[in-house]
This record gives structure tokens, sequence and C-alpha cells, in this order.
């Protein structure tokens, strides 16, 4: 048994495949998961478990040089927000998109990984980089 890192094992096989520039979506409970695309269905609960917990793990494995966010978390979820700057703001460029360009965005990334997050706007699309 795995004693360190990620012990989902279909979150752990998704990010030992990353390659520069692959995207995965973390999401709340009511992101729509697109045909064909691999959903990681984490949620427990509402709230559990919440979206910082698992995006948290995730940077801890994954070097991310870009993410994409809705437009609409600055105005409805600002706390969200804050706390996703405060953890990515040095490290990764941030981009703003509307949430339906978000969720088009998702038909491209290699999964989705569902939380039990219930907060609006509560969904982050990391694209994985380099570190040299």
């Amino acid at each position: 048994m795995k004693k360190h890192g990620i012990l989902n094992s279909d979150l752990a096989k998704i990010v030992d495949d990353l390659g520069h520039t692959d995207r995965v979506c973390i999401g709340d409970l009511g992101l729509p998961v697109p045909k064909d695309i691999k959903k990681i269905d984490l949620a427990l609960s509402h709230g559990t478990p919440d979206f910082q917990a698992v995006l948290d793990i995730y940077l801890e494995n994954v070097f991310v040089e870009k993410v994409i966010l809705a437009e609409e978390i600055k105005t409805q979820n600002p706390k969200q927000l804050q706390q996703i700057i405060k953890k990515l703001n040095h490290t990764a460029v941030i981009e703003f998109v509307s949430h339906e360009t978000l969720k088009d965005m998702n038909k491209e990334v290699k999964a989705i990984v569902r939380t039990g997050e219930n907060t609006p706007y509560s969904n982050i699309i990391l694209q994985s980089g380099v570190r040299l």
C-alpha cells in the first residue's frame, strides 16, 4: 500500500501520466462532466471533501504552470478565489473565462475530479508544467 502521495488510485494514475500542458479539472459537486471525460468522484457528502483540501493535495503532487477559473468566481465566491490566489499567485498564471467557456474547455481535460464542495463556481482547470 502507498505510504505517501495521492492514495486514490484513479487520481494517482492520472497524475502519474500527466505531461507538460495536460489539464485536469477539480470541480464542485454540481459541475457537469462531458461524455467521454474520466470522472473521479471523491464526493462523500455536501462539503466533504471540500474543494481546498483536494486542491492542496493535488498541488503537493503536481507542478502547475497555469490555472483557469470562471470569471463569475470574482463576484459569486470571492472567499474561494482569495484562497486560490494565495496558493497559486506566485507559481502559476491565472486566467479567467466565462463559466460556460470553462465547461466547454472541460471537453479536453484528462479528468474531472468531483469534490463535495457546494459553493458556487468552485471549479478550476489546472495545467501541468515542467519544473526545471
